[in-house]
């Protein structure tokens, strides 16, 4: 009766057997993909039936359907298999570890803010940190859920479109939201000529570990404000330099 011993490696097992299931099932769900596993899961279901009841020249048909299976399941999931190991790949743990991924989508940002500042426009790009950021969200923000693109970022901060005023907000590499309202810094000390963009893009920094980014349209600067402080005007790779810094570098140390 050793078959009915339950031990915790099968406990593990089925755990990683249902994880591995409940993923695969939301990954599919909504697209074509998902009926053509659900045939694969039934054409399985029919083979240990097969082989309970010894259906010989059915066996012998899937045995020769096995050996092209594992390829002909690649080539059909190719886009599924792609979108896991992206997701996988962005996770915090990894990106932690090998953060050239990150890297990429600081460029990104430092273009988009060059961007602006040649065409004459401003913003504040906010880059969501360990600190949550949705109660501002839910205050006053429109949620998006959308790869950081250059272009995109332009087109939001350009009038006079709807989405133009307030901050957006970006976590690891998607824009989370737009047009949200950052609390104001009273910082005495503060520059007594920057404006309501500038108090705002520091005001977030004082209460959260979050990174700003913020673009005057009409001192065609960009600067970086962090932990209540704002730098002098910065150029591209003086941006990318100090987001590396900020985000892999010693105040995560500090932390």
């Amino acid at each position: 009766m050793e078959f009915l011993t339950f031990r915790l490696k099968d406990l593990i097992d089925i755990l990683l057997v249902w994880f591995i299931t409940y993923e695969t099932l939301k990954l599919f769900k909504g697209t074509r993909a998902s009926y053509i596993f659900w045939g694969i899961v039934l054409i399985v279901i029919a083979a240990i039936i097969a082989s309970f009841l010894h259906l010989d020249a059915f066996n012998w048909i899937m045995s020769q359907i096995e050996s092209i299976a594992l390829i002909a399941l690649i080539v059909i999931f190719q886009p599924e298999i792609r979108k896991v190991l992206a997701t996988i790949g962005r996770t915090s743990f990894l990106r932690k570890l090998y953060p050239s991924g990150g890297l990429q989508e600081i460029s990104k940002i430092a273009t988009s803010a060059l961007m602006l500042r040649d065409r004459k426009l401003g913003g504040i790009i906010v880059i969501e940190r360990k600190d949550s950021l949705k109660e501002f969200i839910d205050e006053s923000g429109v949620p998006v859920d959308a790869e950081i693109s250059p272009p995109l970022i332009v087109t939001i901060f350009t009038p006079p479109t709807p989405l133009h005023d307030g901050a957006i907000i970006v976590k690891e590499d998607r824009i989370i939201a737009c047009r949200v309202v950052l609390p104001l810094s009273n910082n005495p000390n503060i520059d007594p000529s920057f404006g309501t963009r500038h108090r705002a893009a520091i005001g977030i920094t004082e209460i959260t570990d979050a990174v700003s980014i913020v673009v005057s349209e009409e001192r065609r600067s960009i600067r970086i404000a962090f932990n209540g402080e704002i730098t002098p005007p910065l150029t591209k790779d003086d941006v990318i330099s100090m987001l590396i810094k900020l985000i892999y570098g010693e105040t995560e140390k500090n932390e």
